[in-house]
Parts: structure tokens; sequence; C-alpha cells
């Protein structure tokens, strides 16, 4: 069922080709690609791509996923402190009722989790009102268990391969290149979905971009040696908690999983060095000694899909995580021996390529709790603390938002739609982009099974499947 042993067939291995004698160009000689046949192509195995491969192979496609590192999970395991949200934000809303919005896959993940102590559990926020549950997962078991329930739902999973290109017929997509120690390969399919974050397949595609570069990048790490309880009693102590849940840690219900303080209250020197580097306040955890998740953020001058200035903004953030180590240790009680265990093996964004869809939600759409004739999923969480949904409510993402604009078989999902920022601070967090992923795979498995384009197919025909998917809608 893995792709990871996969053998590419005849490559140029082992060949000198000769170059411009300038060196201004090489011109690479035209060789057979050995091909594989697939319904489905999923690009990215992130936060929205696992859902998309196991939703789609669920329907009987066949599917194949292409990730570049060699697991999955995406900013789930490397980018975010918390899982934001499967309820609708009820906390600041008299009167409304708590309920689980997002359920389907996501939720099916978080059950294999409990199962074997990988979450903190649907933690209840105690302080702070921008989300009312707060979700803390075990990084590392979050990827051993979506690999294991991709492979477990039959789909082809490509690890440690690059996405190198798209071929196209018209405005439709034929198939995909890709590249591994194996070598240079094709893989071919009747529907396609980019995953990818950056938008690498819709841009290879020719579909319409832009890139605002308006969020920092970051490098998260984890920290050990810390005591959680001392950090947010120091905080308590001086009226300084923004934020703060409790959950299940070491197996322990009713203890501190999430903690951000104010910045008013931390210590001067701590304060003003922690401003230089970005230094996110917000943390959580799901063990006694351990901060799952601490953020330096850099704010880079040029986009992120930018090579050399990402290779730049690397090496900065990783003197960043540093100094904040040594900021802890210096200015935090029970932190004196802290040290990384671990970081993430490159930078995480919120957003890269902007890709043009068939429709782009407006940040009124989100607050005023709007919902269309064509909606694929509930949510109701908004990162900005300014904003809520309306009443307590949920609104609707709509079918049309994730079908990429002048390409007949592509879809999208994750943080690569929605141009307006403030709408985008919510569709960017991590359980609307899982929301996305069944839905896209979902419908790419029914198109390919019905030989139809993206705009072709009824959205009866998915609305049923996204249900017996598990998916709540509300009404």
């Amino acid at each position: 069922m893995l792709g990871m042993g996969l053998v590419a067939g005849s490559t140029s291995g082992g060949t000198a080709w000769s170059a411009d004698p300038s060196g201004d160009y090489y011109e690479e000689p035209v060789k057979k690609l050995p091909a594989r046949n697939f319904d489905v192509v999923v690009a990215g195995g992130g936060t929205a791509g696992v859902l998309a491969a196991i939703a789609a192979s669920r329907q009987g496609a066949k599917t194949v996923l292409i990730e570049m590192k060699g697991y999955p999970g995406g900013t789930v395991t490397e980018g975010g402190t918390t899982l934001h949200s499967f309820f609708n934000i009820w906390k600041p809303f008299p009167g409304v009722k708590k309920r689980q919005v997002v359920r389907g896959i996501p939720n099916e993940i978080m059950e294999r989790l409990d199962k074997i102590g990988g979450w903190a559990g649907f933690g209840d926020m105690k302080f702070g009102h921008r989300d009312s549950v707060n979700t803390v997962v075990d990084t590392e078991l979050y990827k051993l268990v979506t690999f294991e329930m991709l492979v477990e739902a039959g789909v082809y999973v490509c690890v440690n391969t690059l996405l190198a290109g798209a071929i196209m017929d018209g405005s439709r997509i034929r198939g995909v290149i890709a590249e591994s120690r194996a070598g240079r390969e094709v893989f071919y399919a009747k529907s396609f979905v980019d995953c990818t974050a950056y938008g690498d397949l819709a841009a290879f595609a020719g579909a319409d971009y832009t890139e605002p570069n308006d969020y920092a990048v970051a490098n998260s790490f984890g920290m050990a040696n810390v005591d959680i309880d001392k950090i947010f009693k120091y905080l308590a102590d001086r009226d300084g908690i923004r934020e703060s849940a409790e959950g299940r840690r070491s197996g322990e219900d009713g203890r501190v999983v999430r903690v951000q303080g104010k910045w008013t209250v931390m210590p001067d020197g701590f304060r003003k060095e922690a401003g230089k580097i970005g230094l996110q306040s917000a943390t959580t955890t799901v063990y006694d000694n351990y901060l799952m998740f601490v953020k330096p953020n850099l704010k880079m001058s040029v986009s992120p899909t930018d090579r050399d200035a990402v290779a730049q903004a690397e090496l900065e953030l990783r003197k960043r995580q540093f100094k904040a180590v040594e900021l802890f240790r210096k200015y935090f009680p029970g932190c004196e021996k802290a040290f990384i265990a671990r970081t993430s093996p490159r930078l995480n964004i919120r957003r890269g390529r902007l890709i043009t869809c068939d429709y782009d939600i407006k940040h009124e759409d989100v607050i005023e709790a709007r919902h269309f004739d064509d909606d694929v999923f509930v949510y109701s969480y908004h990162d900005d603390g300014r904003y809520k949904v309306k009443d307590g409510g949920t609104y609707g993402i709509p079918y049309k938002a994730l079908r990429v604009k002048g390409i007949e078989n592509l879809l999208v999902s994750g943080m690569l739609i929605t141009a307006d920022r403030r709408a985008h601070q919510s569709t960017r967090n991590t359980v609307n982009c899982m929301g996305q992923g069944q839905a896209t795979g979902t419908a790419a498995a029914l198109c390919a099974h019905k030989n139809k384009g993206t705009r072709e197919l009824k959205y009866a025909d998915l609305r049923e499947a996204l249900e017996k998917g598990g998916v709540y809608f509300e009404g």
C-alpha cells in the first residue's frame, strides 16, 4: 500500500549531459518517465491533505497522496499551538448551547488519539473567550495515527516525494510529475486536490493567484524540562492570565493544558527581548514537563515562496528559538533547565500563494453567520478575538470556494483560499482546514467516479456523501 518503495523505472542516472558553455542555462534531455494511473491525486499530506486522501479513498477512489516530508500532519504537528475549533464559540453568548460542529473524519482522528493517550481532550477554556474549547494533541502521535489511517483507507502513500510539475491538457490537469530518490515519475488521474499550503499544484497548473505576504512565518519548537504549573502561577499571581484551558495532562484530567499571559505583567527584560524575536505568549501541552509549542515569529519582506529569502529566515528563526529558551531559563520559575526537544523541519507559513477560486469568502460571510446553498461543512471560530461569529452560530464553507477558477478538475483545501485577510483568520485554522480536506477529497472522488469536472458535480450527490461521512450541517 505504501509508495515509499516505489521503483520509478528507467532514469538518466549515471549519464552526464553537456550544458551551455556560458552557464546561463541547461537544456534537460527528453526522456520517458514511468507512469501510474489513479482516480485522485492529493498533493500535500498536511492538515487538509490527510483528510482529503482518506475521504477520497473511502469513496472507493484509487488515491495517491504525495508528501515531501516523511510523515503526514503538516501545521497540526509543526505550526500551531492548539486545534481551533471543533465547537461553536458559545461562551461569549449567554444562553447559547454548546455543540460540536466539526465532526466526520476530523473527529475520528481525535478518537484514535484518545485511545493511545495522544491528546488533552476537548479542554474547557477557563480564561479568554476567543475559543470555547481548547484541543491539544501530541504532535508525534498525531503523525502516527494519521499515517495509520491513510494506509487503512487504502491510500497509496508517497512520502519523501516532491511535487515537481503538472501535465496539462487545455484547462484540465492530466497528471503530475513527482520526484523522489527512486527518480522522476508521472501520476495520471481524473481529479486533483491541492493541499500543499503553498498552492504548488495550482501554480504549476497555471491557476491565477496572488501572494499577499501579510503574515509572519514561524518555526515553533517543543521545550522540555519545564513546569507549566509554575509558569501559570507566576502569571496568575500577577493577574496576568489572558487565556487558559484545562484538560487531560499526563493522564490526569482537570490540569492546565494551555496558558497565554498578558505582556503587561511579564518581567521587563523578558518583554523587551521577547518582542525582538516575535515570541508568541501562548503555549500548550499534554505532558507535565513539556511545552508542546513555543513560537518565535518573523515577518519576511518578501513572499515565503522565495527560496533564498526563506534560507535566511530559517537561520534567523533557529537563532530566535535559542534566544527564547534563554529567556525562559532566566525569567520564569520552573524553566531553569529548559531545553529544545523538538523543532519543525522547516518554517511554517500562515499563507503563501492565494489561489483564485470560483468564490472568495468574505469577512461578512464569517461574522454574519452566512450559509450557502452549497455548504460542505460549517465552522465557528475566528482567530482575531475582536470578531465572533454572530450569536455563537456557524457559517458555511461553500463548495464553490474550493473550486479553482479556470481549471476543470482541481480543488484546493487549506490556508491557500480566501483573499480577505480577516476572513482568512478563520478559514486558515486547523480544524477548518480539516473540514475542507474531507469535503474536497469526497468531491474529487465523486467527480472521478462520474467522469465529471468539479463544476459538473451535482451538489445533492456531494451533500449526501458528506452526510454519510459524518459531516455536520446546520438545520
